[in-house]
C-alpha cells in the first residue's frame, strides 16, 4: 500500500531555513558597522562637483577653440542658432558650406614628424 506523505515536514523545514536566513542576515548587519561619510570627504566631493559645473557652464556660455588647425570652434547655443538662421536664408549656399565644413572637420589629424635617432 502506497500512502502519500504529509506535506508539513517540508513546510517546517522551509520555515526553519527562512528563520536561519533572517538570523544570519541580522547578525551580519549588526556586526559590520557602516562607516559614515566624514565631513572632509564630503567637502572634497562638493568642491569637485562645483568645479565641474563651473567648467561645464563656461563651456556652454563662452566661445572657444576645439581645434585651431582644423578651424573647429565651440559656440554658445544662442550664437550658433543665430548664425544658422542667417546662413540658411539661402539653403543651397548653406548646404554647400555645411558639407565643406563637415569634410574639413573629418580630415585626419596631421601626423607628427618622425623623431630623430639619438646617437
Amino acid at each position: 500500500m502506497n500512502r502519500a506523505r504529509a506535506p508539513w515536514p517540508a513546510g517546517v523545514a522551509f520555515l526553519l531555513a527562512c528563520g536561519l536566513f533572517v538570523v544570519l542576515a541580522a547578525g551580519v548587519k549588526w556586526s559590520e558597522p557602516v562607516p559614515a561619510v566624514d565631513a572632509g570627504r564630503a567637502a572634497v566631493r562638493s568642491k569637485a562637483l562645483a568645479e565641474l559645473r563651473a567648467t561645464e557652464t563656461r563651456a556652454l556660455q563662452q566661445a572657444g577653440w576645439i581645434d585651431r588647425n582644423r578651424g573647429l570652434v565651440r559656440l554658445p547655443i544662442n550664437v550658433a542658432v543665430h548664425i544658422t538662421e542667417r546662413e540658411w536664408q539661402n539653403p543651397a549656399a548653406a548646404r554647400s558650406q555645411l558639407i565643406a565644413r563637415a569634410e574639413q572637420a573629418a580630415l585626419p589629424a596631421p601626423t607628427a614628424p618622425p623623431a630623430k635617432a639619438l646617437k
